[in-house]
């Protein structure tokens, strides 16, 4: 497995490039945010690891570059006590983030999980091609969602919650079990992703999405997209 640590602080380089290899991966190193992106250019990665403080370009600007053409795993790396906005995180595109200092055991399993999450996401999905609920809308296949006939762009996770509560309309889906399908069992991440991947839907399909009438909170459990709905105004 191939990953590309972006990184400037030496020492960290160093235990990171040891530990990574002992653990069998293939590691390449790029010390500021230019350098990142000619060696991803250059090269194939199966995730990047990315800092978020870089010379030259920023980890976020070098983030939003890579996903705008490629789905690789990218995990950002912050520092302790730096604040990590995770809606801006999911904008550009992150699948995780782990703060300094973190142990290496900690992060062989966070890698191992986005790539088993990204190799499970790009797998047919089983299911029917066209799910209608409403006046929304999925076509499966093309993972197209559309609302009142107009269509809503959906990232990859938001397009799974977005099925899987298509799929049960007027039932209860508890945190644990909507984290188990759309992040995977093995999610070691912070379960505060779900809501910003609900906030972000419901600013999509939700007229107003301080009061939503789509997909309603089950305070305490989990959330529901109601078995009656109505086209929006």
């Amino acid at each position: 497995m191939r990953i590309l640590i972006v990184e400037d602080e030496e020492s960290f380089i160093d235990a990171l490039r040891v530990g990574l290899a002992r653990e069998g991966f293939d590691v390449s190193v790029a010390r500021d945010g230019q350098e990142a992106l000619e060696v991803f250019d250059a090269r194939n990665f199966d995730v990047v690891l990315l800092d978020l403080m870089l010379p030259k370009l920023s980890g976020l600007d070098v983030c939003r570059t890579i996903r705008s053409t490629s789905t690789v795993p990218i995990i950002i790396v912050s520092a302790k006590g730096e604040e990590v906005d995770m809606v801006l995180m999911l904008e550009i595109g992150a699948d995780d983030y782990v703060t300094k200092p973190f142990r290496l055991r900690e992060l062989v399993a966070r890698i191992r999980a986005v790539m088993r999450r990204h190799e499970s996401a790009a797998a047919p999905l089983e299911s029917e091609s066209i799910i209608e609920h409403g006046p929304l809308r999925l076509d499966v296949d093309a993972r197209r969602c559309f609302l009142n006939g107009h269509e809503v762009k959906l990232r990859k996770k938001e397009f799974a919650l977005m099925l899987l509560m298509l799929e049960n309309p007027g039932r209860v889906l508890t945190r644990d079990v909507l984290i188990d399908r759309v992040w995977g069992s093995d999610y070691v991440g912070d379960t505060k992703t779900l809501d910003v991947h609900i906030k972000r839907l419901r600013t999509l399909i939700e007229s107003d999405p301080k009061n939503p009438k789509y997909i309603t909170t089950i305070r305490g459990v989990g959330y529901r997209l109601e078995a009656t709905t109505t086209s929006a105004e």
